[in-house]
């Protein structure tokens, strides 16, 4: 078998074991427990309602030589299944089709706080490594016994152990599995491999859910069934903030079949079939208070600047006043960027389904223990008592953190004693998301008489600061940060917006580096330096230079001071512990960007698996082209305006320009994350080549066809 056969838990299990059942199950294999209290502090978790001060994530050898591996991670479309396969199984010295994962599983997976930051591999995969090290060596031990030969003396190929001087004297990983249970705690004696040793980390492994994507064997939250199961339509209000004065719900009443629920708050209408449901909410009447509202795309800039909390302070070196007294020129710059939808391919979903006093779940979310919690207090249950499979997500980007449809979907269960699924449309999809917060950026900045940045004086708003931290070499430097990029999620503080807003990929970072690196290009020309050659002038960060280097060697850059005419231009940055350096080509069409090249450098330590990586990095290019140059929410006050692909433009095929991704290889540093740097330089690159090209520069995002006519004139 190759190693494309590797497994992944892609169908649902409809009757799903428990944890006791399945420990039972396992019987004669050998578990192996390790901590992974390293990886995020306890205080951390608790913050995160999860009351646990201790937990164990634990891998799984069968009696025939099989590994399932348990992580509380999700499978968003990004292949960490594939990555982290490839680890446990290179750790342990089985082969990769031996591998299978199990997901999200609140039942059978250690806990975890939710899948994004880009932590599944340089996080989480840091903890299996160990484990899988571990168990390694717990192997050695017990083949050592068996064999009676001295354990420096044993190998390990593909779940074998053998003498190194006698092939023939073997024992495999399933022979010692037979008959045992043993469970053991790490106590971190065990080393990980060495790079010189890698044999799966490291290569192109093909993804291991590809084909049952691509032939629909693959099943997401919507595609589960269940007998008696009811689909449940919500009525909506018509804006954020709306209050519900009076509902007529006679006419569905008197439909075949369907279930009215109007209790605290909610009013559902539900039925077998989903049209019908749907033909039944059309049938309801209501009246709703709609609060008026001065707020909209435009006005909602100023309110964040008059409304902004107290700043936090970052980064402090030098004193500012002595920045701008030394500084020859002065510049004073503000940039924006709008509320953005996450517009993800599957919309959000969930299914409920009571079984006696124990509420199952398959939600598609990305913090399923997270989703436990509140399910749990939202219902008033006992926490156990619930439990979140999440089938494979089809995107989430951030969004799908928040789960208004399970919580819709666990209630309705709860009152009807049937599973319940609910689906949003695209329609309520824009409405319940969180979206991507408006942000404004004010930097104050100045340079020497040499082209030397004497001054650096940033101020975010509602953004946060990931992606504002210096990488350049300023003397005289400091980070204010007022609000987060959270909304009042997570302890984010309360919310400036007329909306829920949380978290977009890599969140804040693309405002962040979309002002630093726009700044960075307007004292290059005001210096008439070119932008690169201003960069490296003003970095002595090691690894900045060499992205930046390797991305203008890709290219075949030659020097130009802007506006050179040619629409190239640079952007980098730093985010998830990986370094990015992106150069973008553009032309003008009809007044509107067409981005005709990219060439994005990505350094992100040990690369796993370099196919994945760079499917990552040309995912986020496209999507970044999406907030580069289209992407915005009109609205008023909570009244949402653009609702659905017909208003709110996604990039599309048309769009694709020569996407020259690659890794810069450094071995030397642990894994770093992959699934959102190479999104949060493009808005830079793209905003700086429009300036190389014509001389033109826009301060806000996405870069339309209208702002880049009134910056002309």
């Amino acid at each position: 078998m190759g190693a494309n056969n590797s497994k992944s838990i892609l169908e649902s299990n409809v009757n799903p074991l428990g944890r006791r059942d399945f420990m039972k199950m396992v019987g004669g294999g050998i578990v192996v427990f390790f901590s992974a209290n390293t990886a995020v502090n306890a205080a951390q978790f608790a913050k995160f309602g999860q009351g646990q001060t201790d937990w164990n994530d634990f891998l799984r050898i069968a009696e025939d030589g099989s590994v399932t591996v348990y992580s509380g991670k999700v499978e968003l479309g990004q292949g960490n299944t594939t990555a982290l396969a490839q680890m446990a199984a290179d750790e342990l010295g089985v082969a990769l089709e031996s591998v299978t994962m199990i997901m999200g599983d609140t039942e059978l997976c250690p806990y975890d706080m939710g899948t994004f930051g880009s932590m599944s591999i340089r996080v989480f995969g840091v903890q299996l490594r160990g484990a899988a090290a571990e168990a390694r060596e717990i192997l050695l031990v017990l083949a050592s016994e068996n064999l009676k030969k001295p354990k420096p003396q044993l190998t390990i190929e593909n779940g074998v152990i053998y003498d190194k001087n006698d092939r023939s004297t073997r024992i495999t990983f399933g022979q010692l599995a037979k008959g045992q249970k043993i469970t053991r705690k790490l106590e971190g004696k065990a080393v990980p491999k060495p790079v010189s040793e890698f044999t799966l980390m490291g290569k192109s492994i093909t993804r291991l859910d590809g084909v049952a994507k691509v032939t629909g064997k693959a099943k997401y939250t919507g595609d589960e069934r269940f007998p008696d199961m009811l689909y449940a339509k919500v009525l909506r209000p018509p804006a954020h903030g709306a209050t519900l004065k009076s509902v007529d719900t006679s006419a569905a009443e008197k439909m075949p079949g369907v279930t009215v629920v109007k209790e605290d708050g909610i009013v559902a209408v539900l039925h077998a079939d989903p049209e019908t449901a749907a033909k039944a909410l059309e049938s309801v009447k209501s009246d709703y208070d709609v609060p008026e509202s001065t707020l909209d795309e435009n006005t909602i800039f100023d309110h964040l600047l008059k409304t902004a909390p107290q700043p936090r302070s970052l980064e402090p070196k030098g004193d500012l006043a002595e920045g701008e007294k030394i500084s020859e020129t002065i510049f004073d710059e503000t940039y924006l960027n709008g509320y953005g939808a996450h517009a993800y391919i599957e919309t959000k979903t969930a299914i409920a389904k009571m079984d006696g006093d124990n509420l199952n779940m398959w939600i598609s979310t990305q913090a399923p223990f997270m989703n436990r919690g509140e399910i749990a207090r939202t219902l008033g249950m006992p926490e156990d008592k619930v439990r979140v499979m999440p089938p494979l997500v089809g995107g989430g980007f951030g969004g799908k953190v928040t789960i208004p449809q399970a919580l819709e979907a666990a209630r309705l269960a709860k009152v009807t004693g049937k599973p319940v699924q609910v689906f949003y449309d695209r329609e309520e999809d824009f409405f319940e998301t969180a979206f991507r917060p408006a942000a404004v950026v004010k930097i104050k900045s100045g340079i020497d008489g040499a082209g030397k940045i004497t001054l650096w004086d940033y101020n975010v708003y509602c953004a946060g600061d990931r992606g504002a931290e210096q990488y350049y070499d300023v003397p005289h430097n400091l980070i204010r940060t007022y609000g987060s990029a959270m909304g009042g999620m997570f302890g984010g503080g309360p919310s400036q917006h007329p909306f829920a807003t949380g978290t977009w990929r890599a969140p804040g970072a693309n405002i962040n580096i979309f002002a630093k690196e726009s700044q960075i290009d307007i004292m290059a020309a005001k210096c008439k330096t070119d932008p690169l050659e201003f960069r490296l002038k003003n970095t002595l960060d090691p690894r900045m230079r060499r992205v930046l280097e390797e991305a203008a060697k890709r290219f075949g850059y030659t020097p130009a001071v802007g506006p050179s005419g040619r629409g190239i231009g640079f952007g980098c940055g730093i985010d998830a512990g990986s370094y990015v350096a992106e150069i973008a080509e553009i032309e003008l069409k009809n007044g509107s960007i067409r981005v005709k090249k990219i060439v994005a450098a990505q350094e992100m330590g040990i690369c796993i698996n370099p196919k994945g990586s760079l499917m990552q990095m040309e995912g986020c290019i496209m999507m970044a082209l999406g907030y580069t140059l289209t992407e915005d929410i009109r609205f008023k006050g909570g009244r949402i305006f653009t609702n659905n692909f017909h208003n709110y433009t996604v990039p599309r095929f048309s769009w694709l320009p020569e996407i020259d991704a690659f890794i810069v290889k450094n071995d030397d540093l642990a894994p770093q994350g992959g699934g959102e740097p190479a999104i949060v330089a493009i808005g830079a690159a793209v905003a700086n080549a429009l300036f190389d090209l014509n001389g033109t520069r826009v301060f806000q995002m996405p870069l339309t066809p209208e702002r880049i006519k009134a910056a002309k004139g």
